[in-house]
């Protein structure tokens, strides 16, 4: 039975469970450079690691609602749309369990089309996923996001344009650095931080650019190569370098929050690869 077959019977609930849980995995992973973590706020002053949490779990019962409606449907302009009205609720939810803080805007976007993807077919799901990103959402009036504003400003692609092509710095960087570091004996704790590493070296990060221009996208590039050309987070000196770009990007008041969604959404997709034989047949 396929996975898509499996959602119409009731594990919407599990998919995105699973996506929460990512978010609330890659909120809790500690140290990471100008983000929320277990040691505090990073470079945010309207977040904290409980709002994150929060957030995570208002989010999640539109996470189900997007499966539900993929199930057993294909890419097409009616279901976009569907999904894009669902994300909107999702972030109204979101900004409710915060208090008006934008903890997820940019994960119910990626990790809205992965749920759905998954749903539909269960396997290729960066690649369906972009096919259902490539249908134009048509509601009207149209909101333009900062990471849309700053994409178009600075020529990069943004979120939209990582959906579109696969979500490459999750396929072929994320998930493999999580895969070979695990191999290699590292804790899930680095092989995560290396994981989030090696997107941030690679990724034109529309947060960073948003909060802190080319300054910013930079040195979190730089920094970032750095620590994995030490050798990466377990090793004394790429610790150290990740601490010293904690404290520049601290500095410049700047937080690599797409590099953070390319994570979760990582971490996801690891998790249903890993759970998809003890799919809840009779959940709910």
């Amino acid at each position: 039975m396929t996975l898509a077959a499996v959602v119409t019977d009731g594990s919407a609930a599990w998919v995105a469970r699973l996506a929460a849980q990512a978010l609330i995995d890659e909120a809790e992973l500690t140290p990471k450079p100008g983000l929320v973590d277990r040691r505090g706020n990073g470079a945010h002053t309207d977040l904290t690691l409980e709002a994150m949490r929060r957030s995570a779990l208002a989010i999640e019962p539109y996470f189900r609602r997007m499966a539900h409606a993929a199930a057993g449907a294909h890419a097409c302009q009616s279901l976009r749309e569907q999904l894009a009205d669902l994300g909107r609720q999702a972030e109204q939810a979101m900004l409710a369990a915060t208090g008006g803080s934008n903890a997820h805007k940019g994960a119910i976007w990626a990790l809205g089309l992965l749920v759905s993807a998954v749903a539909m077919q269960g396997r290729a799901a960066a690649t369906v996923a972009a096919t259902i990103a490539s249908f134009q959402d048509r509601a009207l009036p149209r909101l333009v996001s900062h990471g849309d504003a700053v994409a178009k400003r600075y020529s990069v692609s943004g979120a939209r344009g990582e959906a579109l092509s696969g979500f490459p710095h999750v396929v072929h960087v994320a998930l493999p650095t999580l895969r070979r570091r695990r191999l290699e004996g590292a804790t899930e704790e680095v092989a995560r931080l290396d994981a989030l590493v090696g997107v941030m070296s690679r990724l034109d990060d529309t947060c960073l650019l948003h909060r802190g221009g080319l300054e910013a996208l930079n040195a979190a590039k730089a920094g970032a190569a750095a620590v994995e050309l030490a050798g990466g987070t377990a090793t004394a000196l790429g610790a150290e370098l990740l601490a010293r770009l904690d404290r520049r990007l601290l500095e410049l008041n700047a937080s690599p929050g797409g590099s953070a969604d390319m994570l979760a959404a990582a971490l996801f997709l690891d998790a249903v690869e890993h759970q998809q034989e003890e799919i809840p047949h009779g959940a709910h």
